[in-house]
């Protein structure tokens, strides 16, 4: 990833299959997010919530706000989607909802920053042909 092109958003369920929104409508894929940012949204003690994770996620999706002709890739898209699931999970819980900006500043920036170091180490230590191999097993 070099910084400049748009970054694609999903939300997983508790088997990591990714639910995303395209012009296509939603998708359900089991492979393909390899290499993603993973964004840790519910914390470890919310067990209710995870357990009615999946069930929830599959309600939402299959609602007509995700048909393939509302799709807009500035105002309606796979990150509206990714937010208005957040949103109906926090309503649900009479919490607040979150705008775009707050969700962008309190979840996606401080982990894309934190990829970006890797990615820029990465490229550094390639260019520079240094390359990294795994300590033999009595070393670790």
């Amino acid at each position: 990833y070099d910084g400049n092109s748009d970054l694609h958003v999903g939300i997983t369920n508790r088997k990591g299959v990714v639910y995303h929104y395209n012009q296509e409508g939603i998708h359900r894929s089991e492979t393909g997010w390899e290499q993603c940012i993973s964004i840790p949204l519910v914390q470890p003690d919310m067990l209710g919530l995870l357990q009615q994770w999946d069930q929830l996620l599959e309600e939402f999706s299959v609602g007509e706000a995700w048909l393939p002709h509302r799709y807009e890739e500035q105002e309606h898209n796979c990150f509206t989607f990714a937010l208005g699931f957040i949103n109906s999970i926090l309503a649900a819980q009479g919490k607040e909802q979150m705008s775009k900006s707050e969700f962008t500043e309190k979840f996606v920036i401080p982990q894309t920053r934190k990829a970006s170091k890797y990615i820029t180490l990465h490229q550094q230590l390639t260019a520079n042909e240094f390359y990294i191999v795994p300590l033999p097993e009595e070393e670790k």
